[in-house]
């Protein structure tokens, strides 16, 4: 099993990153608020999302929602709605739930003990620490992503981080190396670290505060170290799906609460499975859904776009449906006029396909209809008459 440091090592690396980080801190939206609330939403988005990324987002949803009461008496679609574009939709799920669960059971106020907070939807062993540590002052130590490669990197872990022995390692090195009374800024200070100058690629080494510490500058294997996971092949799915016009409306309908992207609304279609015509796929799949008859018309968009685990392609026709609707294994459905397409919280695939459908479309601009629609729509009628 791997040595542990040793005890000057320990204090040199505390003091080298405390004095760091005291000089050359990020000035972040969330380092100039005490507010426990707004910590834990910082800390909520900043999983598997860069800073960069979170900042506009973090300002929105604290603008929409400014304190945990706000949060926890709003709809789930609003607060949906308000972090569509950030990805990982559980997050937005959790933390309404978890507002919720704070009202019932802590009188409203989030809770500073890391197994109180554990025991909130979606807050797990980071989060809980992270909290913690930075919003109340407790001595909690924290490994996310920056902090173990900063940590495999100093002292030179060349197992793999994912192994279950090695994550124990971790968590156990970090609580070592934790000072007493400054965790939050510690904390704080590995993560500036890994973000900033201990990238995964291409390392600042010279600029590292750490840099006559680490081991693995040392050896040479400052590229080379954690070592990577073998990469598994992504899978791909395309699917049909439909932009359904009827009265100048076009039809949403809202995916099932549980999984990938749950409550949000889409574009009614359904896989095409190979050899497969997607004008009958997505016809047959319209159907299940909403016992709508689709008569599909011209293509309007190809998109294509990635999530962590998969790749989607989705082929969007321009259709105009027979029949009322009678919704199967879907929650919801709205009639809704193009410029009101925003209204609801839509996944970014979605909202691609609109861009590409109604490109003078912008969140600050609501038009009418475009004409270039409604001509397509008629030339779709005319083709499919009898």
């Amino acid at each position: 099993m791997e040595t542990e440091p040793h005890p000057h090592t320990v204090r040199a690396i505390r003091r080298s990153l405390l004095d760091w980080f005291a000089r050359r801190r990020r000035d972040l939206p969330w380092r100039r608020t005490r507010s426990p609330y707004r910590i834990w939403v910082a800390e909520t988005m900043l999983q598997q999302t860069q800073s960069a990324t979170v900042i506009p987002y973090y300002r929105r949803f604290l603008r929409r929602f400014p304190t945990l009461a706000a949060l926890a008496r709003a709809p789930l679609g609003d607060v949906l709605a308000v972090w569509a574009g950030l990805g990982y939709y559980g997050r937005a799920r959790n933390l309404h739930a978890a507002a919720r669960e704070v009202v019932e059971r802590f009188g409203g106020r989030l809770p500073g003990d890391e197994a109180a907070l554990r025991s909130l939807p979606g807050v797990g062993p980071y989060t809980a620490a992270a909290v913690a540590s930075i919003a109340f002052g407790r001595d909690a130590a924290v490994v996310d992503g920056n902090v173990t490669r900063v940590l495999c990197r100093v002292l030179a872990q060349r197992r793999d981080p994912r192994q279950a022995a090695v994550r124990r390692w971790l968590w156990e090195t970090a609580g070592r190396l934790l000072p007493p009374g400054q965790a939050g800024d510690f904390n704080q200070a590995l993560m500036e670290l890994g973000a900033t100058l201990c990238t995964p690629r291409s390392p600042a080494c010279t600029a590292c505060p750490l840099r006559r510490l680490c081991r693995a500058r040392r050896l040479g294997l400052q590229e080379r170290l954690p070592t990577p996971a073998r990469r598994r092949p992504v899978p791909h799915h395309s699917l049909a799906v439909g932009i359904i016009e009827r009265g100048g409306k076009i039809l949403l309908v809202q995916r099932p609460h549980q999984g990938l992207l749950g409550g949000m609304w889409e574009f009614p279609g359904g896989r095409i499975e190979a050899q497969a015509e997607p004008q009958a796929v997505l016809a047959c799949a319209v159907r299940e859904q909403t016992g709508l008859a689709l008569v599909v018309g011209a293509p309007a968009a190809t998109v294509r776009h990635a999530y962590s685990h998969l790749r989607v392609t989705l082929h969007a026709y321009h259709c105009r449906a027979r029949g009322r609707l009678r919704l199967r294994g879907i929650p919801d459905a709205r009639w809704l006029a193009p410029e009101d397409l925003g209204s609801v919280p839509l996944p970014a695939a979605a909202r691609r396909i609109i861009e590409a459908v109604w490109p003078r479309m912008r969140p600050d601009e609501r038009p009418q209809q475009p004409a270039a629609l409604r001509a397509q729509l008629s030339t779709s009628r005319r083709a499919s008459a009898p």
